[in-house]
């Protein structure tokens, strides 16, 4: 496990409850997830896939869940064949999603090999953000 961290944050001005919503239903998980089919059951100790094209070659991601306190926080595993590294876990990324007072959104990906892939890895998952900010903001 290496210490550099990729972190991407933003504020949204919506109930944590409703954020929650966004990152684990199963009709914004698609789009939040670059187009990829998410399946899980959001237990801890569960599976959860990503299953999708990228850029014409099919994938599926695989990882586990770690910790699930609605409205707080989510974290799993993730390890994407599409990096070429062997499926062990020192290759395994956490993902952890973190919901603070006044709606903070925050997203951390540990693991990353060099302080290139954490900038590579920040770009992706401010997206991410962004787009849950969107989706939290603008639902009913």
């Amino acid at each position: 496990m290496t210490g550099i961290v990729a972190v991407a944050e933003t504020d949204i001005d919506a109930p944590a409850a409703r954020v929650w919503d966004v990152l684990t239903s199963p009709e914004q998980l698609k789009q939040l997830w670059f187009g990829a089919d998410v399946k899980t059951d959001w237990q801890v100790g569960s599976p959860i896939t990503w299953t999708g094209d990228w850029e014409g070659k099919p994938y599926q991601d695989k990882g586990e869940i770690l910790a699930v306190e609605p409205g707080r926080l989510l974290s799993f595993t993730h390890f994407s064949p599409l990096t070429g590294q062997p499926d062990v876990p020192e290759n395994y990324h956490t993902i952890t999603y973190t919901l603070t007072a006044n709606t903070h959104l925050k997203l951390t990906q540990d693991n990353n090999a060099s302080e290139d892939e954490a900038k590579h890895s920040q770009d992706m998952w401010e997206q991410l953000v962004a787009k849950v900010k969107d989706a939290a903001e603008s639902a009913d």
